[in-house]
């Protein structure tokens, strides 16, 4: 990973969308800071798509839809994605799966959650499960104390081999059923709501992100970037951002965005 600063003025300046994660990059432990969020608002200002790419649930982008200033949220690791339509004055979402498969999804989970909290001491069902569609997360540092590296590593195995896909983020182990994630959904949603091939735009599109779970994104951008506390996980060179900023979490995306938006001046 080389510097932010290393990013040539040319490439920031040509980069038209900006994807994000949320825990980790955009919020500092736990909450999302006044710089973070302002580095979101004035990227929009300036013309820039800024899209949020997260593992937090469905209910959780309903909100940021809403409420925040962004053009989209894709959710649950690429299940879904929300946009709020300014001329219709409506929310509107894109699913992968329709009820039915949600359903029957939903109870197969059931009996792996069991399986997982019985196998592993110390970890917790997510306190946003309630409002998740698709996935099952499993805590093991958000709102209980750290689990080892070996312990989250049980969780993974558990949940693979019950023939789910599972990827750790900074603070849960999500688990779905279905070959989806969050570039699959990137790539759908450029195309739908903008008709753009993200495969054709990856040199003007970034990714800001923070861990294993983002590493779709970081592998398949050629200009993406990872906060500095990126560096804890030692991601192997092929699934690492091309940069990384100064700066941890959100204040590190706080930095990202003023070299986008310097560039553009």
């Amino acid at each position: 990973m080389r510097p932010l600063a290393e990013m040539p003025t040319s490439v920031a300046a040509g980069i038209h969308t900006v994807f994000s994660d949320i825990d980790d990059t955009l919020t500092t432990e736990g909450q999302l800071t006044v710089p973070a969020y302002a580095a979101l608002a004035d990227l929009r200002a300036a013309g820039l798509r800024v899209v949020l790419v997260t593992g937090r649930p469905a209910g959780w982008c309903d909100h940021i839809a809403r409420m925040w200033p962004v053009d989209a949220v894709i959710g649950e690791n690429g299940a879904c994605y929300f946009w709020y339509d300014a001329a219709e004055r409506k929310l509107k979402s894109r699913h992968v799966f329709d009820e039915a498969t949600r359903a029957a999804n939903t109870a197969r989970m059931a009996q792996v959650r069991e399986t997982i909290l019985r196998e592993v001491p110390g970890c917790a069902i997510a306190s946003d499960q309630f409002c998740r569609l698709y996935d099952l997360a499993i805590d093991f540092r958000e709102d209980v104390p750290a689990l080892p590296p070996a312990a989250v590593q049980r969780i993974v195995g558990l949940m693979e081999a019950a023939g789910m896909t599972a990827k750790v983020s900074s603070i849960h182990v999500n688990g779905w059923f279905g070959r989806y994630d969050k570039l699959s959904m990137a790539h759908l949603f450029l195309r739908e709501r903008h008709g753009l091939e993200l495969e054709a735009e990856r040199e003007r599109c970034t990714f800001a992100g923070d861990s294993p779970n983002d590493a779709p994104m970081f592998s398949y951008l050629p200009h993406a970037v990872g906060v500095a506390n990126v560096a804890h996980f030692n991601l192997p060179p092929d699934q690492a951002p091309a940069y990384v900023t100064p700066s941890e979490a959100g204040a590190g995306f706080a930095e990202l965005a003023g070299k986008l938006l310097a560039a553009r001046r």
